[in-house]
C-alpha cells in the first residue's frame, strides 16, 4: 500500500517532475518542481488557497511517482513532453483556468522565427507546450537566441535583400547571421533550425552529438 505521507519525506531536494495517479493507476497530472520537495508537499498542506479545482484533484491522488532531472530546464521539457503523451485530466482542466505560453518556431517562413506566443493557430508552424513557467519559457528563449545567432525581426526578408536594405545592430553585434543581406542560404541557417527543434523536443543525446562534431572540426 502506498503511504502518501511517508513519500513525501522521501522527496529529494531537486528539480524534477512529479506525476500524480489514482487509484486506478491513471496519471491524472504532470507538474514540475524546481525542488520536488517543496511543491508536492504543498498540494497535501493547508488547502485554504487550493482553487476548487486543484481540491478536486487532490481528492483524487492515490500515489505519486517522480523524475529527478539535471536542471529546472530539462524538468520543463520533460513536462512538456509528458503531458503530450498522457493528456491528463487534471492538466486540462486547469488550463482552461489561464492562458499558458507556447513557444512557436515560423516553420512557414524561409528564415524561420522562434516565439513566445499565446495561441496556437493552423499556420503551418511548429508549437512546443503549453508550459506552465512563463520564466522558464523567456529563460528558455534567451538560451537558444544567445547560442543561434537567428533572426528575431520580422522584416520581408525577400524584399530587404532586392532594396539592399540596410541590417540592423544585431548583425554588428554578431546576435543574428544575417539572412536580410542576402549572403545567407536557407540551408545555412535552417541547420540553426532543425538543432532548436531538437533541443525543444527533447532530444538532447542527437543535438549533443551534433555539436560535438562541430567542436572537433
Amino acid at each position: 500500500m502506498f503511504d502518501i505521507q511517508e513519500h513525501l519525506k522521501q522527496l529529494p531536494a531537486e528539480p524534477g517532475v512529479y506525476l500524480m495517479k489514482d487509484k486506478f493507476d491513471n496519471i491524472i497530472y504532470v507538474g514540475k518542481a524546481k525542488v520536488l520537495k517543496n511543491r508536492v508537499r504543498q498540494y497535501f498542506q493547508s488547502s485554504k488557497n487550493h482553487s476548487s479545482k486543484v481540491k478536486s484533484m487532490v481528492k483524487n491522488i492515490d500515489k505519486f511517482e517522480y523524475i529527478i532531472t539535471d536542471s529546472e530546464l530539462e524538468a520543463l521539457i520533460l513536462e512538456c513532453n509528458l503531458i503530450k503523451k498522457y493528456k491528463p485530466k487534471y492538466n486540462v482542466l486547469l488550463r482552461d483556468d489561464k492562458t499558458y505560453p507556447y513557444i512557436k518556431i515560423t516553420t512557414n517562413e524561409d528564415f524561420p522565427r522562434v516565439l513566445k506566443v499565446r495561441k496556437v493557430i493552423k499556420d503551418k508552424a511548429k508549437y512546443f507546450g503549453p508550459y506552465t513557467n512563463t520564466t522558464a519559457v523567456n529563460d528558455t528563449l534567451d538560451i537558444i537566441k544567445n547560442t543561434y545567432p537567428i533572426r528575431t525581426c520580422n522584416v520581408d526578408i525577400e524584399r530587404a535583400i532586392k532594396t539592399n536594405m540596410r541590417p540592423c545592430l544585431n548583425l554588428h553585434i554578431k546576435r543574428c547571421i544575417g539572412p536580410c543581406t542576402g549572403n545567407v542560404t536557407k540551408e545555412e541557417y535552417n541547420k540553426m533550425i532543425e538543432e532548436i527543434i531538437l533541443f525543444l523536443s527533447g532530444k538532447e543525446e542527437k543535438l549533443i552529438n551534433i555539436l560535438k562534431e562541430k567542436m572537433n572540426k
